[in-house]
């Protein structure tokens, strides 16, 4: 499909990782204490990356972009180029779903959060997941 005038420049302006949201939840997991990895490809998909990941235990973290990814609460519809942006949010969507998937058929717990959380309560959350699973414990279900 080609492409829209002036999405390529765009896009490339946007960043993908080390955004404010995942800055601030790795400094308070790093903070507590917790050790992890970051952009580790995502087993059998190489061009896909995991924001956060904790290899032991096996949890991988992703921290969404309202907008990217598709936000119940907050995802807009751009009217510009209405139908080229609905399939790319759309195939955005299920390149998410096709990861989670592809990570969970692996053995790993797959933590999604949106962009707009609370960077604490979603460090708790991880926290949370990393001690439980680190410890043999079943995990807490998460808010």
């Amino acid at each position: 499909m080609p492409s829209s005038p002036g999405v390529s420049a765009r896009m490339s302006r946007q960043a993908s990782r080390d955004t404010t949201p995942e800055l601030a939840v790795r400094r308070l997991l790093h903070g507590a204490g917790h050790r992890y990895r970051l952009h580790r490809p995502v087993p059998g998909l190489p061009r896909r990356t995991i924001d956060i990941a904790f290899p032991g235990p096996r949890i991988a973290v992703f921290l969404d972009g309202c907008f990217w990814h598709g936000c119940p609460q907050h995802a807009t519809s751009p009217k510009a180029n209405a139908e080229w942006w609905r399939q790319k949010l759309d195939r955005n969507m299920a390149r998410d779903q096709e990861t989670t998937d592809r990570l969970v058929e692996a053995g790993w717990t797959v933590l999604r959060f949106w962009e707009h959380e609370n960077p604490a309560d979603v460090a708790t959350d991880i926290a949370a997941a990393v001690v439980d699973l680190k410890f043999g414990q079943a995990a807490r279900p998460l808010a």
